[in-house]
């Protein structure tokens, strides 16, 4: 197999169609019949498996993996990389936000630049000032502590090699973020520049991106459990210094501090801190407690294929 293409299916009804007959051209005018297009359903609750099943059942390059239920985005296209045969994988989406027709230009870039992966990195951030500036602050941020180089304008969209993948498919963590993942398995990566489209709303909202930038952290830093022995240490310095000030004046020169306002604010203030470094390690445990059960990714509940794909 010489071409591998990867997508997911959530909400997919109205697009699938054209996705296939655009990126289906394209594959046959690159590799002829040496290609495969496989579809994870990730329990999509509306028309996009019997529409898959329908082109399955007319093309013998379709390859259909119909999960158990909604495993989530990330882990969908992981399930698909696990399942892909090819030489080289296309990874994209099936919303056409993404045009299917970068796919020779991107195989044009990975062959003239022998590198890894060539992922498409978008012109201009879509969506409003808002979401523009909260993405931007998103990647920053995760670049600053996590030590991981990605770009603050990543897309979905990527052609990869064969090793590449190899590569990627040993990560086994069920907690995945796929974007640190793809930085943290190395090799040569590219930037292929992209237009995005706008045909309907952005998924990662601003709600969405704080758990998803919670799960980025803990996933590839430690920074924050660092980051809690310092602050801890910094507000030891502080108290000590304090107490130093109140003794002295107390001893040398009679006066005391009174008021319970400060000590009530104190007290709340301490109390939040405690409660949020808590909160902190929590998570780190709680990560602990789901890796080790050592569950699988995804579940597969029907494979559909041909003999011969």
């Amino acid at each position: 197999m010489k071409l591998s293409i990867v997508t997911t299916l959530y909400h997919s009804e109205k697009t699938i169609n054209e996705f296939h007959s655009l990126i289906s051209k394209e594959a046959k005018n690159l590799f002829n019949d040496n290609y495969e297009v496989i579809y994870v359903n990730d329990c999509s609750p509306d028309k996009s498996l019997e529409k898959s099943i329908a082109i399955f059942k007319k093309d013998k390059h379709a390859k259909i993996i119909d999960l158990s239920r909604n495993f989530g985005h990330h882990k969908a296209m992981m399930t698909g990389l696990n399942h892909a045969r090819g030489e080289f994988i296309f990874l994209l989406d099936v919303d056409l936000e993404e045009d299917p027709r970068y796919l020779g230009s991107f195989f044009d870039q990975i062959k003239k630049e022998d590198c890894d992966v060539v992922y498409g990195k978008q012109k201009k951030r879509r969506g409003n000032w808002f979401e523009n500036i909260s993405g931007t602050l998103f990647w920053k941020f995760f670049q600053l502590i996590s030590g991981l180089s990605s770009d603050v304008n990543p897309s979905t969209i990527r052609i990869m090699t064969r090793r590449y993948v190899d590569a990627l498919i040993l990560h086994k963590e069920n907690d995945i973020f796929l974007y640190g993942i793809w930085a943290i398995t190395g090799f040569v990566q590219k930037p292929h520049l992209i237009d995005k489209g706008t045909g309907s709303p952005t998924t990662y909202t601003f709600v969405k991106r704080i758990p998803l930038l919670l799960t980025s952290i803990t996933s590839f830093s430690d920074q924050p459990l660092i980051a809690i022995f310092y602050i801890g240490l910094l507000i030891l310095l502080i108290s000590t210094i304090i107490i130093l000030i109140i003794l002295y004046n107390y001893f040398m020169h009679s006066v005391s501090i009174e008021g319970w306002t400060s000590q009530l604010a104190s007290i709340w203030f301490f109390g939040g801190l405690i409660i949020t470094f808590m909160g902190i390690i929590a998570i780190y445990l709680s990560k602990v407690f789901i890796e080790t059960k050592n569950r699988p990714l995804t579940i597969i509940k029907k494979i559909y294929t041909s003999s011969k794909n």
